[in-house]
């Protein structure tokens, strides 16, 4: 006889599930909230976090406290909450300059990481030998086994499918020949993903206070290429997320004496990326135009660094000064054209490596004269550091090893 409708082993992953991403959304929730939410009985609600409470996976944290001097009468509310030492994570993100492996809780706080640098010559052997080192070291060092870690989950860059044997199809990501690989060395859970995604969700899911307006975001990755995540209550809508680099070709100056490789005139790509600006700068690289950038690389534009560019900008080197503003134009013409077209309430940039607070109200001058105040009220930096960029792969794992699971036990 065939069998159709969901069963009670679905039905109470579901009502878990809806459970742990309201408390992770409004933080510490009452029973009694959760029921109304839910719409679901008060004594439902009661034993379905009755068993969540005895399997460690959420816990009563103490009474509601009213802000009025007076309390209502009636039933006092039970305030319940994640038990984000429930499990811990262990997160790997594999970019083209770094490869960051790092353990930390259910709500993304650091316990340990490990980095390490590489380039385009690092071969993937070496990747993988530090990765390994590195969860056995940090598992090692925290006392911990595979019964205290929920999985491992691990943001990859785009650039970086091709060293890793990841193969594309139709903008879809096949992750199958390094979920091999790694599968030789542990057996705990594994999730793959893009980082870009991972990063962006760590940027809602691990925010220390709770910010109704940072759920559904447009976020910007600056790097070597561009990419670019939107999300939906809270999830990424999958038309950007299996194409993040999309961005890189839109036009941003369409009078650009420049045509790049792609044929496009004034694209992302030729007009922002750290290629792009080195090779503007590289035009007019001389004593004459850029006097304290070429005393500072004993003329030779080999010696350029990004710290001497910055230190140029600093100093009023006209040349330099004229084409880091163009850049901040351009920058705040891109954010302007994704936030009428995606709609977000934050537009979050991560890796943009400002070196200071002034240059990053200097970007967001130029969005209020291009697209206005309101626009440049939306911009954020990403919360995420640089030396956590494993936070990607953490983020990508709790969401779907617990979050996405219902706190139930996995195995894959």
């Amino acid at each position: 006889m065939e069998q159709h409708g969901i069963s009670k082993l679905d039905l109470k992953r579901r009502n878990r599930m809806q459970v742990l991403k309201i408390l992770k959304t409004r933080g510490p929730t009452s029973r009694i909230d959760i029921a109304g939410t839910l719409e679901l009985t008060r004594a439902a609600v009661t034993i379905i976090t009755n068993e969540m409470i005895e399997q460690g996976i959420i816990q009563e944290i103490g009474e509601y406290r009213h802000v009025t001097e007076k309390a209502p009468r009636g039933r006092k509310k039970i305030l319940i909450d994640i038990n984000h030492h429930y499990k811990f994570v262990i997160g790997v993100s594999i970019e083209d300059n770094l490869v960051s492996v790092g353990l930390s809780t259910l709500s993304g706080a650091v316990l340990d990481k490990r980095n390490n640098e590489i380039n385009e010559k690092t071969a993937y052997s070496e990747i993988e030998d530090f990765i390994i080192s590195s969860i056995r070291e940090i598992l090692s060092d925290n006392c911990l086994t595979a019964e205290n870690i929920l999985g491992i989950g691990f943001g990859i860059f785009p650039t970086m499918y091709e060293k890793l044997g990841v193969k594309v199809t139709d903008s879809e990501p096949d992750y199958s020949a390094v979920f091999a690989r790694v599968r030789k060395f542990t057996q705990l859970p594994l999730v793959f993903d893009n980082s870009v995604k991972g990063t962006a969700m760590a940027n809602i899911d691990f925010q220390k206070t709770k910010d109704v307006n940072r759920h559904n975001i447009a976020f910007l990755q600056y790097g070597k290429t561009i990419h670019f995540v939107v999300t939906n209550l809270n999830e990424p809508i999958v038309s950007y997320d299996n194409r993040t680099n999309f961005v890189d070709k839109m036009i941003i100056n369409p009078n650009s004496d420049t045509v790049c490789e792609c044929g496009r005139r004034g694209c992302v790509e030729n007009e922002l990326t750290p290629q792009a600006t080195l090779r503007k700068i590289k035009e007019v690289f001389s004593q004459e135009h850029t006097p304290f950038l070429y005393a500072a690389a004993r003329g030779n534009f080999d010696n350029v660094t990004t710290e001497m560019i910055n230190a140029s900008y600093d100093k009023g080197d006209e040349s330099i000064v004229n084409i880091i503003n163009e850049r901040f134009r351009l920058t705040a013409v891109l954010l302007n054209n994704l936030y009428f077209s995606t709609n977000p309430q934050k537009i979050v940039l991560h890796n943009f490596n400002f070196h200071d607070e002034k240059e990053f109200q200097a970007l967001k001058n130029a969005i209020t004269e291009v697209g206005g105040s309101h626009v440049a009220s939306k911009v954020e930096l990403s919360i995420i550091e640089d030396k956590h960029r494993f936070l990607s792969g953490c983020a990508l794992a709790i969401r779907e090893l617990f979050f996405n699971k219902g706190g139930f036990e996995t195995k894959n």
